[in-house]
């Protein structure tokens, strides 16, 4: 499921699409797949594919990754090519893998980074990050040792829905531990209250503009499509009120979006903002405690890495009550995804979290979305 979809208004549901309808959390149907991704996710968690790929502009790969007890990888942006992607912010979009493994994952990663003339600036500009001898080399049980671990609760281990969550990444965090990792506890991100809000830190006013930017030259690409411009969707949405619910869900994002005109003052002085709460809160962090990754309960750090183009991967971690999944998160510096791998890859086969969906809950699922 495209990322701009979801893009459209804050009213619609989290894997929901006009011609799809509902998608279904495989192991707990009534719970959030997450968005908008969920599609590639769910596919992968109901064995229907054995990897996918998804985009992620802000939290479309960790999210549902974490939601629907798979592995996803984000990818430094520029690190995989976004050409033919339906696109919302060549800033923020980056494209990854969803699969069962870790393994899997750093496979499909190797296939899919590298340079693209078809999205020449940001790939030639990240392919000083990839590796001589790719990803997989990176699958080392042994991976944790003299690693060194952030650990920031604040305000992700509040946002956890359970107690049994937080146990779990307690227990988890001694698994680290024993493995050979050196944790640094009760870590704090500078500002976080101000970026983990999208307006106050620049990102809602600077996607807005990148947007219809981006789609109006994407669509203008295209030889056969009807569709040629952000305005031209709205048009169509706004013809065929039945089809794309408009009256339930609207489309006030993108009327938002039709009514910039480039980047401006504003756009630059928001993205201006987002580079230095980066730098002042994120990579400040990771430098100054010399730290391989971070990791925190959960996907909602993703606004953290979104904002700078930083690197994560999500690792199954455990069930709820009711069975809804919930993942590890590490998360690094621009071109640490080998020792992100690492690190997720020693984690997993530690702990082999992962369990396959009922077959029964599966089925029930399917026959509720047909």
């Amino acid at each position: 499921m495209s990322e701009w979809y979801e893009f459209r208004s804050l009213s619609i549901p989290s894997g929901w699409s006009a011609r799809s309808g509902f998608a279904v959390n495989p192991y707990a149907p009534g719970r959030d797949p997450c968005g908008s991704s969920s599609g590639s996710a769910i596919s992968v968690a109901a064995n229907m594919v054995t990897v996918s790929l998804g985009t992620e502009t802000d939290g479309s790969l960790i999210c549902p990754g974490d939601h629907n007890s798979v592995v996803a990888i984000k990818p430094t942006v520029g690190l995989t090519s976004r050409a033919g992607v339906i696109p919302l912010s060549l800033r923020q979009d980056t494209i990854g893998p969803i699969c069962r493994t870790v393994s899997d994952a750093a496979y499909v990663l190797d296939s899919i980074v590298g340079f693209d003339p078809r999205d020449s600036e940001a790939t030639k500009a990240a392919a000083k990050f990839i590796p001589a001898g790719g990803y997989k080399q990176f699958l080392n049980e042994d991976g944790l040792r003299g690693k060194t671990v952030g650990v920031v609760r604040k305000p992700f281990a509040d946002l956890s829905n359970t107690s049994l969550a937080s146990q779990v990444f307690e227990d988890h965090l001694q698994t680290l531990r024993k493995r050979g990792a050196t944790i640094v506890d009760y870590l704090d991100i500078a500002n976080i209250d101000v970026i983990m809000n999208p307006v106050l830190c620049g990102e809602a006013l600077a996607l807005l503009a990148e947007f219809k930017l981006c789609i109006n030259e994407y669509l203008k690409e295209l030889t056969t499509s009807p569709v040629r411009s952000l305005a031209d969707i709205i048009a169509f949405n706004t013809n065929n009120p039945d089809l794309e619910r408009i009256e339930e869900f609207g489309q006030e994002i993108f009327l938002a979006a039709d009514l910039t005109n480039g980047i401006g003052e504003e756009e630059k002085e928001a993205v201006e903002m987002m580079k230095k709460l980066s730098q002042d809160g994120f990579e400040k962090l990771m430098l100054e405690n010399e730290l391989d990754a971070i990791v925190t309960l959960g996907s909602d750090v993703s606004s953290v890495l979104a904002i700078g183009g930083y690197p994560a991967i999500t690792v199954p971690a455990g069930y709820d009550t009711d069975g809804m999944p919930f993942g590890m998160c590490f998360g690094g510096l621009k071109g640490t995804e080998p020792s992100l791998i690492e690190i997720a890859y020693a984690f997993e086969q530690a702990t082999l979290i992962r369990k396959p969906p009922l077959f029964d809950s599966v089925e029930s699922s399917c026959k509720d979305v047909l």
